[in-house]
């Protein structure tokens, strides 16, 4: 299986549009879009919709969503994963690094943990 994408509403969508214009084949949603969490969806249920799923959330929620992975799990649940943006990050790096992910197609090296991005940081 190949790993999808769920971006976090406040990420910027030209993220999305570059990726999509480099790799068509890419699935990659946003929060908000058609058949996916509505935008302000709290954090818990947008972890239970991307285990449901199987989309690793892309977010820059540094806040509280390690608190939520943690509870999440605690409750017996799994998850394709998440990346994390560091407050770095750039708008290519992510591109760059999203597409590195993607190319490598190993959904599993990322099976319940929180990543943060860039990798190189």
């Amino acid at each position: 299986m190949t790993i999808r994408f769920l971006l976090d509403e406040h990420i910027d969508h030209v993220v999305r549009r570059e990726l999509l214009r480099r790799e068509p084949e890419i699935n990659i949603k946003v929060i908000g879009e058609t058949n996916t969490p509505a935008r302000s969806t709290p954090d818990p249920e947008l972890l239970l919709w991307c285990e449901k799923n199987a989309y690793t959330l892309v977010t820059n929620n540094r806040r509280t969503m390690p608190e939520h992975l943690k509870d999440h799990f605690q409750a017996g649940h799994q998850m394709p994963g998440i990346l994390l943006l560091r407050p770095s990050i750039t708008l290519g790096q992510l591109i760059t690094e999203l597409l590195a992910i993607w190319r490598a197609n190993q959904p599993e090296r990322f099976h319940n943990l929180l990543v943060y991005l860039p990798l190189s940081a």
